[in-house]
Formats: C-alpha cells, sequence, structure tokens
C-alpha cells in the first residue's frame, strides 16, 4: 500500500463511519466497527473491513445491509476525497476481533491452570 492509497484509506473510512452512524438507520446493522481499509493502486476499488459483534446472523444481515447502502456510501465519499475516480466499496468481514477473544480465552484458561487443548478435544468429541 502506497502513501497515497493509505490516507485515501483513511479519508474512506472516517467518513464512512460518520455516514453509517448518522445516515443509515437500519434495522440488520449490528454494532459494528470499520477496522480497516485497503485501496487499489488505481483507485478503483476500497475494500473494507468490519467487525461485527453477535452471531453469524447478525454478521451476515450487516454485511448484507452495508453492501446494499455502498452506493449510497459511495455519493457521499465523491464530496470529501479529492481524487478523479471514486472507489467501488466492498464489504467484507473482519474475525480479528474474534480470533483475539479465543486468544484471551486460552491464556485465561492457562493461567487457571486449566489445559486448554483437552477443553478442545472434549468440545471435538461431542
Amino acid at each position: 500500500m502506497t502513501r497515497r492509497t493509505e490516507r485515501v484509506g483513511n479519508v474512506i473510512q472516517r467518513e464512512l463511519s460518520q455516514y453509517i452512524l448518522r445516515e443509515i438507520n437500519d434495522p440488520r446493522l449490528g454494532f459494528l466497527t470499520l477496522s480497516r481499509v485497503e485501496t487499489t493502486q488505481d483507485l478503483g476499488l476500497a475494500t473494507v473491513s468490519v467487525s461485527v459483534m453477535g452471531d453469524e446472523k447478525v454478521r451476515h444481515d450487516t454485511l448484507e445491509a452495508l453492501n446494499e447502502f455502498a452506493p449510497r456510501m459511495r455519493t457521499h465519499l465523491s464530496k470529501y476525497l479529492q481524487t478523479r475516480t471514486v472507489p467501488k466499496l466492498s464489504f467484507t468481514l473482519d474475525r480479528n476481533l474474534d480470533h483475539g477473544f479465543r486468544i484471551d480465552s486460552l491464556l485465561r484458561d492457562i493461567e487457571r491452570g486449566e489445559n486448554p487443548a483437552a477443553k478442545d478435544d472434549e468440545e471435538n468429541e461431542q
């Protein structure tokens, strides 16, 4: 990622966060965080990684709603980006938060003297 695409990604992340907070009132949206925006070199596509709290249905519904609102968000971005083209928006699920919670849980088990590997084996047998 070049410095230019990184700056554009930061602007996109900030503006989309504000837009979602203020303009989108859709019951399908769960509690979400825009964790990262990566743009292609030609700024034709911006992939927005989204962390969503909740079960898989909430995550799926949130991504579906965001992808439906993407054209409106792209129009909104055209006012703030000083580029010739405005990237097409693609929303993807960011599971890093889930991995962090899993690691935290394993570390707590170890701290209590439990064997997390044995616990995983029991869960896989059921």
